[in-house]
């Protein structure tokens, strides 16, 4: 499953890049437009392979609604915070540079849950930290390609509202949708046989974003 979705992304895909018509969308219009900055928040969500990648990796060997929603909610605290205090106070960070810290956050859960840092350190990091930290450099990723379509001022701060509630719906969906296929997978023999070479496809997938951005970094 893993393997298909690495293989199947996009070359636009591997940042938070937003797709052409709505970048132009953005880029024109002016004023209050709640729905539609919902609905291009949740789309970013559904459709952005890193996010997704990342909230598989919090969620892999987490069992109780009550774990998930506590590790889902401090990255969306995360992300939120710096999504809409990075776009509202013009405060970017290079896009590709960015999105690598996002590809390494990815490559560090799934070496996480691995069990790669009690085998090299003799000690376990904070994970609710980590989650936390990320959720911090993904909202960077976002406020940064926000600025690069330079918004419109005028109702700047209730679109951003409703663009992070969107997202914030984007992501119930994609963590229902990753539960459903988890929930089954889990009740299979497969499921601890193959956990380890699924958090090594996510590694891999994750160097793929990161060497994918520097390449971009450096070519630009």
């Amino acid at each position: 499953m893993l393997t298909a979705l690495a293989c199947a992304i996009p070359g636009e895909a591997f940042a938070h890049a937003v797709a052409e018509g709505d970048k132009g969308y953005i880029q024109e219009i002016t004023g209050v437009h709640l729905i539609s900055f919902l609905y291009l928040g949740a789309k970013h969500m559904v459709t952005g392979y890193d996010h997704i990648l990342f909230l598989l990796g919090v969620i892999f060997f987490l069992y109780r609604m009550k774990d998930i929603g506590i590790y889902v909610s401090l990255f969306a605290i995360g992300h939120s915070a710096t999504m809409l205090t990075g776009v509202y106070f013009h405060f970017g960070i290079n896009s590709y540079v960015i999105d690598a810290i996002i590809g390494l956050s990815i490559v560090y859960k799934a070496l996480d849950n691995m069990g790669a840092y009690q085998r090299w350190f003799g000690m376990q990091p904070s994970t609710k930290a980590a989650t936390l930290i990320f959720g911090f450099c993904h909202g960077f990723g976002l406020s940064s390609k926000i600025l690069d379509y330079e918004i419109s001022p005028d109702g700047l701060l209730p679109n951003l509202l409703a663009f992070n509630v969107g997202i914030e719906i984007g992501q119930l969906l994609a963590l229902g949708a990753i539960l459903i296929v988890m929930g089954f997978w889990r009740r299979t023999p497969s499921f601890l046989k193959h956990a380890y070479t699924a958090n090594v496809v996510m590694m891999a997938a994750g160097f793929m974003l990161v060497g994918y951005q520097l390449t971009g970094y450096f070519l630009t």
